[in-house]
């Protein structure tokens, strides 16, 4: 019997440069054997060095864009994005919870990697209320993490635990929903993700990579997330795997980005690292 190949769409912004938002997220997905679409929540101006504007759709147009997606597409999961203001992350849940979306993976995408702010503070709580009952993974640095809890990001590993737990709380706790709190600004040579689903507390280490092409990482891991998610259901521990692979997928997009040459400033992973000819 011939794989099912999953259909995804990513829901975020545009990033002209490719290394982040939904032309990054199709990347992704395109390298772990996914088929995806795109909804167009932002467009901005952007580069790797600096975000120098941001122009978001009228919100019944970005209505309009889901809704005709999801009449004629049979979608297996869901990336969410960039969405930038409180009106945009109002009229996704609803079009969301219409559609009874699975695998809906959220990158609570606030800061971008030139410091850039992407998501209005006023948009906050409407994604904490309305947005994140509606996912059923969300992955947030800790600066992020932080800002979700309305308290300073975690300093530690001890306090990542702690902050995992509260971030599960957030969402709803009758069903299987998972937190992926990333633990990249940490100091040190390692790095220590923990996924936890409310019972368990499963640490991911990996060593540093030395790199400046980190532009895009957040929004690539969450997009290899969900393009894994419907191909390993029904395996053993699906989510963990899933997981697993996707971060192990990212270290070596991140090892291999010396190869390319884009920008002067945070420069993207190399997504077809497994692809390409070396």
């Amino acid at each position: 019997m011939a794989r099912r190949i999953p259909n995804l769409v990513s829901i975020a912004g545009v990033d002209p440069s490719g290394g982040a938002g939904v032309l990054a997220d199709l990347k992704s997905f395109s390298a772990l054997g996914a088929y995806g679409c795109g909804v167009v929540a932002a467009l901005t101006a952007q580069n790797t060095q600096a975000v120098t504007g941001v122009h978001t759709p009228p919100t019944d147009f970005l209505k309009l864009q889901i809704d005709t997606l999801f009449a004629d597409v049979r979608i297996d999961a869901v990336k969410l994005g960039m969405l930038g203001s409180a009106e945009i992350v109002a009229v996704v849940a609803d079009r969301l919870a219409h559609w009874h979306a699975p695998n809906v993976v959220c990158d609570p995408v606030m800061v971008a990697k030139s410091g850039d702010l992407l998501l209005a503070k006023n948009a906050v709580s409407m994604l904490v209320e309305a947005l994140l009952p509606q996912c059923f993974m969300i992955t947030p640095n800790l600066p992020e993490a932080g800002v979700l809890l309305e308290q300073r990001a975690p300093e530690s590993v001890k306090e990542m635990y702690r902050a995992a737990e509260k971030l599960r709380e957030r969402l709803p706790v009758s069903s299987e929903r998972w937190v992926l709190l990333k633990g990249g600004h940490l100091p040190g040579n390692e790095v220590v993700d923990l996924l936890f689903d409310g019972d368990r507390m499963i640490e991911i280490p990996a060593p540093r990579i030395d790199t400046p092409n980190t532009h895009g990482t957040g929004c690539s891991l969450s997009s290899a997330i969900a393009a894994l998610l419907p191909q390993h259901a029904g395996g053993f521990h699906p989510v963990e795997n899933s997981v697993r692979q996707a971060c192990s997928w990212l270290r070596a997009a991140i090892a291999a980005s010396g190869e390319l040459s884009v920008g002067h400033g945070h420069g993207p992973v190399h997504h077809f690292h497994a692809l390409w000819p070396r």
